[in-house]
């Protein structure tokens, strides 16, 4: 996967185990990194004495490769160990070891006989060192390189940077359309970088298994986890299984149409010869009808008459063949005896005890506004128990006369006459007389 976690494409260098979620490679996919292969023969021992002397080991991201080894030298799936490389030597980690690896081998169409690479030693704690030191390089090396791209208008993405183990040399991986005059880029690498330069280039589909990611199926990337093989898709695979030809649904993220769309496609093409062309018209009695869509797995057709195009009636299978059995005789069907595709839901019944909440409740029941409640006025008993503090009471408001009680208002003078209860609301003070 491209977390975070895990951006250096190796796991994690501290303990040379996968990093990211914390299960340090306990889980199903075998850690965090990619093209993880799983080894079912680890529990058992080899037939022959002889140990196949081949070692499959992995770099960054999806960069695997076979080794020699020689010395039968003790390694198991997981050691960091120092390769031969030109020049100078490469730390990587096991992936595979024994019988597995002839198998891996032969897929990728390497050789057994060839003399091939060697594998040096296990690495040492220096060389962990150095490699540390290396990865830590690259990723300023992939900004600077990207800066001088701009600078020398290249048309060219720079998709990442793999440093060499021992330091000596940095490989550029890149995309681009068409062939790019790099070596003036190349010079200014090395002046700044002072190692040796290589450039690589690569296809949208592999950027996309070196960068890694989620698929819109919820999993990992096909190519990032164990697709190697890269085959051209075309949109013929997607009309043969009735998918919709729009392209934001049908490209991955590298741009091209999903790898995924060749894996049934086998299967379709079997199934849709027992079904006529889609350009069979079955004529009856009522008018012709024409196909509009096929549904495999039920084995169901859809067709509709030309004067109500916008009605499908579906078909079995049986039922389609047996009319174009008339049609052959010259003789006209009575009509598309199927059933029409566009029916309304059937209501759950009560046995059931399922119930449609969405269809019971009505769109505009979150509209209509709540009541506001009616606050009542509030007396002014709690507010005048205190009439020594308040400077609207009594005594000590100018406006009162007579040192006036301290219940009442300050509006209230000693000319107004009280009712009841009604003497501490404002509302109900009468103004003085005036003379």
């Amino acid at each position: 996967m491209g977390c975070n976690s895990c951006a250096s494409g190796r796991g994690n260098t501290d303990a040379l185990t996968p990093a990211g979620c914390g299960n340090k490679g306990s889980c199903g996919s075998g850690g965090c990194n990619k093209l993880n292969v799983f080894d079912w023969l680890s529990g058992m021992q080899d037939a022959s004495p002889n140990r196949f002397q081949w070692v499959e080991v992995r770099f960054k991201n999806t960069r695997k490769e076979f080794f020699r080894n020689p010395d039968n030298i003790p390694v198991v799936t997981g050691d960091a160990v120092a390769v031969e490389a030109s020049p100078g030597h490469d730390i990587g980690v096991v992936s595979l070891t024994g019988e597995l690896v002839r198998v891996q081998m032969r897929k990728a169409g390497a050789s057994v006989n060839d003399a091939g690479k060697k594998l040096f030693r296990k690495a040492r704690p220096n060389d962990i060192d150095r490699w540390k030191e290396s990865m830590g390089l690259e990723k300023d090396a992939m900004m600077l390189c990207r800066k001088y791209a701009v600078d020398l208008n290249l048309d060219m993405k720079i998709s990442d940077v793999e440093y060499q183990g021992d330091g000596m040399k940095a490989t550029f991986y890149y995309i681009a359309d068409a062939r790019v005059d790099f070596r003036e880029l190349i010079k200014l690498l090395a002046r700044d970088l002072k190692v040796r330069i290589e450039m690589r280039q690569i296809g949208s589909r592999q950027e996309a298994g070196r960068v890694g990611g989620i698929g819109a199926c919820g999993r990992e990337l096909c190519c990032s986890s164990w697709l190697t093989d890269f085959r051209s898709v075309t949109t013929t695979a997607a009309r043969y299984q009735q998918l919709s030809i729009n392209p934001q649904k049908l490209a991955g993220q590298c741009g091209k149409l999903k790898c995924c769309l060749n894996y049934e496609l086998e299967s379709y093409m079997d199934a849709l010869k027992e079904f006529p062309r889609n350009n069979v018209i079955l004529r009856t009695m009522e008018g012709n009808g024409f196909h509009v869509k096929t549904d495999i797995f039920k084995r169901i057709m859809f067709f509709a008459y030309e004067e109500s195009p916008h009605v499908f009636h579906a078909l079995p299978l049986k039922r389609v063949k047996e009319i174009m059995e008339i049609n052959a005789r010259n003789e006209l069907a009575d009509t598309l005896a199927g059933v029409k595709a566009q029916t309304a839901p059937k209501a759950i019944t009560p046995e059931s005890g399922f119930s449609n909440v969405i269809e019971e409740g009505s769109l505009t029941r979150f509209d209509s506004g709540k009541k506001k409640k009616k606050r009542k006025p509030s007396s002014g008993r709690n507010k005048n128990a205190k009439s020594g503090n308040n400077p609207g009471n009594g005594g000590n408001n100018p406006a009162n006369s007579g040192g006036g009680n301290p219940g009442n208002n300050p509006g209230n003078s000693g000319n107004t006459k009280n009712s009841g209860g009604k003497n501490n609301n404002p509302k109900n003070a009468k103004k003085p007389e005036q003379k």
